[in-house]
Parts: C-alpha cells; structure tokens; sequence
C-alpha cells in the first residue's frame, strides 16, 4: 500500500490519491461541466505516462486486470472533445486504449498494457504554462509474478464502492394496434466494438443505423421502436435480451458491422440462434430458481427441471422458425439494394439472441476492413436504403405472420 501526495513546488494540486497496490479506488462524486479536452502519452526512461488534458478538476477511480493487462480509469460523467484519433494507438507500456459511458454517471478509460504493470504515480497538476488541468498517471513495469501478487494482496483489503447499475428501462403503455419493436445498436461506451480503416468506429455506425431504421419505422406509424441504446453507452448483452423481454417486443434486431483480415471480402449477413446454443440455453433456463418469468404468460415454478426443459424448449423451437422467417423475408429484401454474402443466413450462439419467447436477429451490416463497403456505411443515404430494406422485410414478416394465424 502507498500514497501519492501531490508533489511541493511545483503547482500540483494538493491531492491525496490514496492506492491500495492495484486494487479498486473511487473517489466520490465529481464536476458535472467536466471535459477531457486531450489524451498524451510518453515514454520517460523507466515509465511510460498517461495524460488527460482536463477543463476542471476531476475525481477518479482506477484499478488493475490481468489477462489481459489492463488499467481502468472511472471518472465522473464527462464530455469527450479528443478528436477523433484513427487507432488511438499506444507508446511504451501502453499499447492503446479506449473509452466511453459505461454507465450514466460513470465514464470509463481502459488502457490495454504491453506488460505487466504498477501504478508508480498518480496526480493532478493545476493549470500552468499554457496547459489546463492535467490528470497524470505513471506507469512502471514490474514482473508478473509481482503483478499477481500484489492484485491478489489488494482484492481482500479494498471494500469496493460498486458503481451504480443501470436502472431498467422506463416501462411503456403498449400502444394500442402498433407492433413493439426492440433495435439494438451493438457495442458502445467502452466497447467501441471493430474499427474501420478510417477510424470509424462500429458503435457509431451502428447507433447511426439504428436511428435511420427507427425514424423509417414510425413513418409508417404501425410500430413502435425501443432503442437499447440512444447515445453512446456501454450495456452489458443481457441487459439488451432484457429490454425485449420487459416491452413485451414483438421482434428484436440487434446491428453490428465487422471486420476480417482480408480487405476484399464485404457483403452483408443475418444471423438467428443455432440449435446448439439453444439446446443449452434451455438447460440452464430450466434450472434457474425463479421460473415464472421465463416464458411470457407461463409460470413454471412449480414444474419439474425435465418438464421446465421441454416446454422452453417447445417454445424456443416456435421463436427460432419465427426468427428464420424474418431472416429470410430480411436478406430477400437486402439483396435487391446491396451485396449480401454468399452464405447470408448463418447461425450462431449470439448472447442477444438467446430470448426463448422473442423471435430475434442480428444484422451484420457489413465489413468496415472494406474501403468501399466503410465508405457506404458512413454515408447517411447509404443508411437510409438499407434501413428502407429492413422496414420491407419487417412489414412481410408481420404480414406473412399474420396469414399464418388467419389460416
């Protein structure tokens, strides 16, 4: 255990940065204007430094994980002015970062580490010669049996100050005559998701789609649409399953957009759940604890685990023929805008689409290690065909649903 004191003479902010050896630190609330206004890092002899330009003081939390390497930096709420950097790369010890919301008060800096690492230094210096506020960490290697040893030694003797959860979503009237609809822009916050060759990120392009397909959607006025997420935020995958269970959604698509090391290949895909990831997901459904909400309108609490088994299973088989419909009726109307892959339909264990009772898919929209394929995704006309198809598919797929009950 060690303190760092703000060092004397030389304009630091007198702060008391209090580290228990790379265990969890919060050091309560903090300036709501705040703004990260520049991010630095350098090589300094024995230590690599880590340096947010800063428009007010602010507190921090920050803590240690292994495997791999990783420095995480909690900070209050804040408003990110960096430009945008292409790869937000790295020097010395630090081979680059990331950041966002993780949760709504809560932002997160997570620096990937080359190596095993020790926090030799951690302070804020007020504003002086030409610069701002300025919060400085000093990082220094060490072993990694040292590393181990001191986060094992740090765990038992910091009493964590959890972060808040994310609150459930806000629950809705269902709109009389109108289709639920759930969207889930994939990834966000801290979890910038692929990165194209421009420096777009896919939690960008994703909440930007998102938006088009909503906005087309009400246009109609037969739907209402749930955005899991309307800015830029983390949200853990089933908080996103969540959010279609609790609106009762009528369909879920979650969007994502990927990368491959061949730059050639693009087109788009349709993922629905496999078999095999639905076999075992049943299995463990039916042995929770708390069985009467599994199934919409089903209570099983009192059914066996093998008779729990099989009516999730039953009714995991309806949701995933539904959601093989909707792909279907999805890639036929994708197709006649843009490229899709050869092998379009595929399936997959997705976490997002693991709702037994929510027909669901998930849309990749494309390859961003494209040039030409990034390009059209960062373009909002672009955006707009492609959530023109995706409206088409969701209207045959609620018209051919509804022949299927008249019949």
């Amino acid at each position: 255990m060690w303190q760092e004191k703000a060092a004397r003479g030389c304009g630091i902010r007198s702060l008391a940065v209090f580290i228990l050896a790379l265990g969890l630190i919060w050091s309560g609330p903090g300036w709501a204007e705040s703004a990260v206004t520049g991010v630095r890092i350098g090589k300094h002899q024995d230590m690599t430094r880590f340096v947010l330009d800063l428009t007010e003081p602010v507190n921090h939390g920050i803590f240690m994980l292994a495997d791999p390497y990783r420095v995480v930096i909690d900070l209050p709420e804040v408003a990110w002015r960096v430009p945008p950097e292409k790869n937000a790369k790295g020097v010395g010890l630090i081979s680059g970062y990331r950041y966002g919301l993780f949760r709504p008060g809560t932002w997160r800096i997570v620096l990937d580490a080359a190596a095993p690492v020790r926090m030799k230094r951690v302070f804020l210096l007020e504003p002086r010669a030409g610069y701002g506020y300025r919060f400085v960490l000093d990082l220094e290697n060490v072993t990694r049996e040292v590393f181990l040893r001191e986060l094992k030694a740090a765990r038992p003797k910091v009493a964590a100050n959890p972060m808040p959860r994310l609150g459930p979503l806000p629950e809705p009237a269902r709109p009389a005559g109108k289709r639920v609809l759930v969207l889930d822009p994939g990834h966000g916050g801290v979890d910038p998701g692929a990165r194209g060759r421009t420096g777009i990120l896919e939690k960008t392009v994703t909440l930007a789609m998102a938006g088009e397909v909503k906005r087309q959607l009400e246009a109609t006025n037969r739907y209402h649409v749930v955005l899991t997420r309307s800015r830029d935020m983390f949200l853990r995958l089933r908080e996103r399953v969540a959010a279609a269970r609790q609106f009762d959604a009528d369909l879920f698509i979650s969007l994502h957009a990927d990368t491959i090391a061949n730059p050639k290949i693009r087109g788009l895909s349709v993922y629905t759940l496999s078999e095999k990831a639905s076999d075992k997901e049943a299995e463990l459904l039916a042995a929770q604890a708390n069985k009467a909400d599994i199934i919409a309108g089903i209570d099983l609490t009192d059914e066996n685990v093998e008779v729990a088994n099989i009516l999730i299973d039953l009714a995991q088989r309806e949701t995933m023929n539904l959601s093989a419909n909707f792909a279907g009726f999805l890639i036929e109307e994708l197709r006649r805008e843009v490229k899709v892959l050869h092998k379009s339909h595929r399936f997959a264990g997705f976490a997002v689409l693991k709702a037994p009772d929510v027909p669901a898919a998930l849309v990749e929209l494309g390859y961003l290690s494209n040039r030409e394929e990034e390009k059209r995704l960062r373009s909002p006309a672009y955006r707009a065909r492609l959530a023109s198809a995706i409206v088409r598919a969701i209207d045959r797929y609620f018209s051919w649903k509804e022949a299927l009950t008249r019949s």
